[in-house]
């Protein structure tokens, strides 16, 4: 009986089958390298642009969590801070503001609402006027004063936060002059783009 008999099997051709799967396992074991490596680089790319078109709010009079300036308070001048934006998103038609005081005794107090700035705009100046129509079509709504435009933290007691919120919105916003921030925030639904927060303090002495 030959070897080839007395096995059953031809060892080379059974050697060759072995390399056979060695190669396929190898180049299986490659591909999958290739897609996970896709995958990371896909995801870092969705994660930088994230971080380039997120929005970002600040003041030149206080800091984010910092105290808040009297003058811009009911125990000084009483007038709106000045406000910066940057990173408002592609497809923004407007924006609008929205202030108020979350730790007020009797619910939240809306101390601003403004809307229909202009995507163009990048800052609000100190001392708004408080007039319901503003320049380039800006409005500005009640507040919990029951009075139009900017009205400055007065907490009863103790130290209170103040958030200043900017939407970037794919739409104008059209709202009566005695509209608030119920219906600004109901005329927004479905249009927002992106979002940007500064929180201020403020105790009275």
């Amino acid at each position: 009986m030959s070897a080839r008999g007395s096995q059953g099997e031809n060892p080379l051709k059974s050697a060759r089958h072995g390399a056979g799967h060695g190669l396929i396992d190898c180049n299986m074991r490659h591909v999958r390298a290739i897609i996970a490596v896709s995958l990371m680089v896909a995801a870092t790319g969705l994660a930088l642009e994230g971080e380039a078109i997120a929005m970002k709010l600040e003041s030149s009079a206080f800091t984010n969590e910092g105290m808040v300036p009297a003058k811009y308070t009911c125990d000084g001048n009483d007038v709106s801070p000045p406000l910066t934006w940057s990173g408002v998103p592609g497809g923004t038609k407007s924006l609008a503001l929205i202030a108020d005081d979350p730790d007020a005794p009797m619910g939240e107090w809306v101390h601003w609402v403004v809307w229909n700035i202009p995507p163009s705009i990048t800052a609000l100046t100190e001392n708004i006027s408080a007039d319901r129509r503003l320049d380039d079509g800006m409005r500005q709504g009640i507040n919990d004063f029951k009075r139009a435009g900017y009205g400055g933290p007065c907490p009863p007691g103790g130290t209170h936060r103040y958030y200043f919120k900017l939407y970037a919105l794919d739409a104008d916003i059209n709202l009566g002059e005695r509209a608030g921030k119920s219906e600004l925030e109901n005329a927004m639904k479905g249009h927002v783009l992106a979002e940007a927060q500064l929180m201020g303090r403020y105790a009275r002495k």
